[in-house]
């Protein structure tokens, strides 16, 4: 029995391995190279070229409706516009300098402090979350008006029930749009998920109880413990979220309100290539996107690279990057898998398939052309 077992259990990873293995080769070509910044992170200016113009620190990156990319950069305080066809890039919001103003006046007049990921709803109005300022902001995709629509300005927690505007957020990192009248916040210092009704205005917690203690598969997210909740992403009716702390990926239900584990032990690591993505590991994982054809491409930060899970073969393996040993700035112009990048926060795929990736500390935005998204 036992040797029936093994071979049995042999075959059938031999299979997921294959599965995993065809799908890793079909990237296996794709080349990588870099679409804005120059590596350098201070300001030089905020219009031209995109690779003449200094991105400092990029983080969110994000394709919009408009098919232009938008790059959230950090350091400089800016979130910027690329024309993916031109090649040029302009800054439509933040002055460059750190600070919180500008409400009620052009977005491009304003301070920004550290604004991490910005997302579009069906009208083109733009929503980007500022980390230090704790704020999630809008601006007009009409009038290019930017205003507060949550928190205070001052890290805490408190507000639930109430006016988000009046409520409380300690240093949200993401945030995700379901098209359906909320927009969702990766509350990471209060270790919940916090859902703003854009309609009312109001604010609710919708996952995690502030405790720092990872979920259960299967298990209410409401009033439950989530530990590090760190990039969302919205595909339908499911929300891909990524914790950082948690060094797994998770789905959350948005109509059963319920937990499923996809992809990590839980354990710091860096393993799991070509197998089953519910036994890799992760080290802090800091973006999730979904693809036009549903897989899921994961930035795991401190391995310094990017991996997909097929979602089709609940497979992992990785499609940019060389692993946490490989920490830097080479590569552009060969393979993905043979460059390096130091340390990678955001993430986004094209309707093409193509991957744009903010390379933060290399301060660019890198591209991957893998031709099957």
């Amino acid at each position: 029995m036992r040797s029936i077992f093994l071979v049995s259990l042999c075959s059938f990873c031999c299979q997921f391995t294959t599965a995993a293995n065809i799908a890793a080769a079909n990237i296996a070509a794709a080349n990588i190279d870099s679409v804005a910044g120059t590596g350098q992170p201070d300001n030089n200016g905020s219009t031209g070229a995109a690779t003449a113009v200094n991105v400092g620190q990029p983080f969110g990156v994000e394709v919009g409706p408009d098919g232009a990319l938008y790059i959230t950069e950090v350091q400089n305080h800016r979130v910027m516009r690329v024309d993916r066809r031109s090649g040029d890039l302009t800054t439509i919001a933040g002055c460059g300098r750190k600070g919180y103003s500008g409400d009620g006046g052009k977005a491009t007049e304003a301070e920004l402090n550290e604004p991490y990921e910005v997302r579009f709803d069906k009208q083109g109005n733009m929503f980007f979350v500022e980390m230090q300022n704790n704020v999630i902001r809008r601006v007009d995709a009409k009038s290019g008006i930017i205003s507060t629509i949550a928190g205070t300005g001052v890290a805490g927690y408190g507000g639930d029930g109430g006016p988000a505007l009046k409520a409380r957020f300690n240093r949200p990192h993401s945030i995700a749009l379901d098209h359906r009248g909320g927009l969702y916040v990766a509350d990471i210092g209060n270790h919940r998920i916090r859902r703003i009704d854009l309609k009312t205005g109001v604010v609710n917690s919708i996952a995690g109880d502030g405790s720092k203690k990872p979920p259960k598969h299967g298990h209410l997210a409401k009033g439950n413990a989530v530990v590090g909740p760190r990039a969302l992403f919205i595909h339908g009716d499911t929300m891909w979220v990524a914790l950082r702390e948690g060094h797994s990926v998770w789905t959350l239900s948005l109509e059963s309100g319920k937990w499923s584990h996809v992809s990590g032990t839980g354990k710091k690591g860096f393993s799991g290539d070509g197998g089953l993505a519910s036994l890799a590991t992760y080290n802090g994982p800091k973006g999730i996107a979904v693809g036009p054809n549903g897989n899921v491409f994961v930035v795991d930060t401190e391995n310094q690279v990017i991996r997909m899970i097929d979602t089709e073969t609940n497979t992992i393996s990785t499609v940019a990057g060389m692993g946490p040993e490989h920490r830097g700035g080479a590569g552009d112009g060969g393979l993905a898998t043979d460059a390096q990048m130091d340390r990678p926060h955001g993430i986004c795929v094209g309707p093409d398939g193509t991957i744009y990736i903010g390379d933060t500390n290399n301060h660019r935005v890198r591209r991957v052309s893998t031709g099957t998204p």
